[in-house]
């Protein structure tokens, strides 16, 4: 081969060269040559109806606490809510959807909802976002050492029913009979007033039943009959449904509402006391967290609220004309006028 042939070969292979990396820069890179971002799936479930705003509402703090954790959905996360608008019988099934779609997590509100979701699935982790007595319903064994596919958050509902009782006492020191309302369909509840009636020889209790909301009516008329006063309300989802109407019976009543959750407060209750539920569930999102990152749910301990809340309707308490102890104006979070 001669010199200037030579040189021609050497040129075409240069620019094949050339052509070939200019090829390779212009073309979108393949899939494997990009990496696909894991989308994880978590369920929620609650018996509680879906509520008007999720970022108003105490669920908010599932995704909010996603999204601060670096989680974005539609790009890495699907959140998949499940609502059993206040009707416990539905959880089972919607529990077995969520199984059904193979969600990495699922987290749960309340003992019905976390019952359903374990007699659902062995293997996929549940994470509590506030339940009671997580260790005397059986779904763990201990809050450090969980054992099994469930962990998350306790909160000490069933702990606190005297200090419901206490806080009455305070505002009305001659109170002699209480009423506690409760719904049959949740077993919690019974543990609850097990717990209030530790103080039955201050004041009789009058255990009071209601399931729908006509029997929340004949469950008001017979405080009034009984001459009950005031209401002991424990959280439950079929009552948060009914708010309004609780509400407003024992504003008709002129009885003086004692709670667990402050939206009652906000909308015309006396007294809310109890843990910060909103927080927990966004702390419910940290444990979502360490399981996607591989954590196994029976090495994470169960944790309990270390703060409470209180919120007094001053409005109210006028209208029912009492007098809020400065020891209860000195605990409040807030006193709504």
């Amino acid at each position: 081969m001669g010199a200037h042939q030579e040189e021609m070969s050497l040129n075409n292979r240069r620019k094949l060269i050339i052509a070939l990396g200019a090829a390779a820069l212009a073309s979108p890179l393949t899939p494997h040559a990009q990496p696909q971002t894991k989308v994880w799936r978590v369920g929620v479930l609650v018996p509680r109806g879906r509520p008007v705003s999720l970022d108003a509402d105490v669920f908010g703090g599932v995704p909010q606490g996603m999204r601060e954790l670096g989680y974005v959905e539609g790009k890495n996360l699907v959140i998949e809510w499940r609502f059993g608008d206040g009707k416990y019988e539905r959880l089972p099934a919607l529990a077995a959807e969520l199984v059904t779609l193979k969600v990495d997590v699922i987290v749960t509100g309340g003992p019905q909802a976390t019952s359903a979701a374990q007699k659902a699935t062995t293997t996929i982790p549940i994470v509590m976002g506030s339940v009671p007595d997580p260790v005397e319903r059986g779904f763990i064994v201990s809050l450090a050492r969980p054992a099994g596919n469930i962990t998350g958050l306790s909160n000490l509902a069933v702990d606190i029913g005297p200090k419901y009782l206490e806080i009455l006492l305070s505002l009305v020191p001659k109170l002699s009979r209480v009423a506690v309302l409760v719904n049959p369909d949740n077993p919690a509840l019974a543990a609850l007033l097990k717990r209030i009636e530790t103080m039955r020889g201050k004041v009789a209790i009058l255990r009071v039943e209601a399931r729908t909301p006509q029997e929340i009516d004949k469950a008001f008329a017979v405080m009034i009959r009984e001459r009950v006063g005031a209401v002991i309300m424990p959280q439950d989802s079929f009552f948060v449904q009914q708010q309004s109407q609780i509400v407003g019976l024992a504003a008709k009543s002129r009885l003086p509402l004692v709670t667990a959750n402050r939206a009652y407060v906000d909308a015309g209750g006396l007294i809310s006391y109890g843990p910060n539920v909103a927080d927990q569930w966004r702390r419910a999102a940290t444990y979502v967290d360490k399981i996607l990152k591989g954590a196994k749910p029976s090495d994470l301990p169960v944790e309990q609220p270390t703060k409470f809340e209180m919120f007094i309707n001053g409005k109210t308490a006028k209208e029912l004309g009492l007098k809020i102890p400065q020891s209860l104006l000195i605990m409040a979070d807030k006193v709504i006028e």
